[in-house]
């Protein structure tokens, strides 16, 4: 298979890296499963762009999307009704499903599951007979699939891509005190035009003991701030950055520059109309029209109010054939490295672009909408 960009309109690439690493042997049985073609190496890796200008080009247009979730029964009979069990792991955050397959979900239980996804902003299922070609049919319900210009993919398969912990450390080692990667608080793809909405992580193979993911809620982030102090922030737009860096065409020798886009720090869910926190300390910038030093300081406290409230958080522990669906849209994220690669692990990962970012001013937060305010906050609503 001849390495290619990822988009034909890609003209400067990179020249693609050999993998030749040994499969875990659960990953090999699902992809030789599922009649993915391993005789010319696995993964495919795309060549890279090399230039910046290439990348913005790459869906830079406005795209219609209706979320799943608008179309669903709020009460989610048809997907609940079915389900031996349903499990929400935290009070704000986090759900899992027992007995239900992903890949005879019906439309309608796929609407019900993009709302749950929405109002819990993670859901779970273990023991998935799940094939690569599944996975990403099932993505593309939820919205156009993005197909990584930097990330290996399933030989046959753009925009199936491989998260495999030993291949990333053939580019850089992960150490103890380094654990690099997904090991950091992030959301994914925030650069893009109309950036990630629903992200979906089938592992096929997992260490047994660490390598546990953990999630926060944007509705709760935003519920933590007072007031007052969202009033600082609503409306406000920021600067977030690409994961990844590229050079400029017209003056490669300034060396490494970011894909940059301006989004609300604010922004509003379609299917619930919630409000939520939507920064990461990986990738927002600044906020757009504050010097340096004010942006510095409202973005860390807003930073720390998403990490170090555990009570809004879930950590997840995996086993092998279990998927996760979320919302990068009211959430961040973070992969634990504490398995420090003494066991293999291998999974695949569909994300489906969402719509452009938005707020609303008029928008509720989650706990208003649900009648939950406690009287604290019933009474520091009503001096507003």
């Amino acid at each position: 298979m001849a390495p290619a960009p990822i988009d034909p309109r890609i003209v400067d690439v990179a020249e693609p890296q050999k993998d030749t690493l040994a499969l875990p042997a659960a990953s090999r049985e699902r992809l030789i499963k599922a009649g993915i073609d391993l005789s010319n190496g696995y993964p495919y890796r795309p060549s890279r762009p090399l230039y910046s200008d290439d990348v913005y080009n790459i869906r830079n247009y406005d795209r219609p999307h209706v979320d799943p979730g608008t179309r669903a029964d709020p009460e989610k009979k048809a997907l609940l009704s079915a389900a031996k069990e349903v499990i929400h792991l935290t009070r704000h955050i986090g759900t899992e499903i027992v007995g239900l397959q992903l890949k005879d979900l019906t439309d309608q239980q796929k609407d019900e599951l993009g709302l749950l996804i929405a109002e819990r902003s993670v859901v779970f299922f273990r023991d998935q007979d799940l094939s690569p070609q599944k996975q990403k049919a099932l993505g593309e319900y939820f919205g156009e699939v993005e197909v990584h210009p930097q990330v290996p993919q399933v030989p046959g398969l753009p925009g199936v891509s491989v998260l495999w912990p030993a291949l990333q450390a053939t580019e850089r080692a992960a150490g103890y005190r380094r654990p690099g990667g997904a090991s950091r608080w992030h959301t994914d793809l925030v650069h893009e035009r109309q950036p990630a909405g629903v992200t979906h992580l089938h592992n096929d193979a997992v260490p047994t003991i660490g390598g546990d993911t953990l999630w926060a809620s944007g509705y709760a982030a935003y519920e933590k701030l007072s007031p007052e102090f969202r009033k600082i922030i609503d409306g406000r737009t920021a600067i977030y950055r690409s994961a990844h860096p590229y050079l400029d065409r017209k003056d490669p020798e300034a060396g490494p520059k970011y894909i940059e886009r301006e989004h609300p720090i604010v922004r509003v869910h379609p299917a619930t109309g919630w409000k939520a926190l939507w920064v990461n300390r990986a990738m927002t910038h600044r906020i757009v029209g504050l010097d340096k030093a004010e942006s510095d300081v409202i973005l860390g406290y807003l930073f720390d109010v998403y990490e170090k409230n555990i009570d809004i958080q879930v950590r997840f522990k995996w086993t092998p054939r279990t998927s996760a669906l979320w919302d990068n849209r009211i959430t961040i994220h973070n992969a634990s490295w504490d398995y420090e690669g003494s066991e293999p692990r291998h999974g695949t990962r569909v994300t489906a672009l969402a719509e452009k970012p938005f707020f609303d001013p008029n928008a509720p937060t989650r706990r208003q909408a649900l009648s939950l305010l406690g009287p604290d906050e019933i009474q520091e609503l009503s001096k507003q």
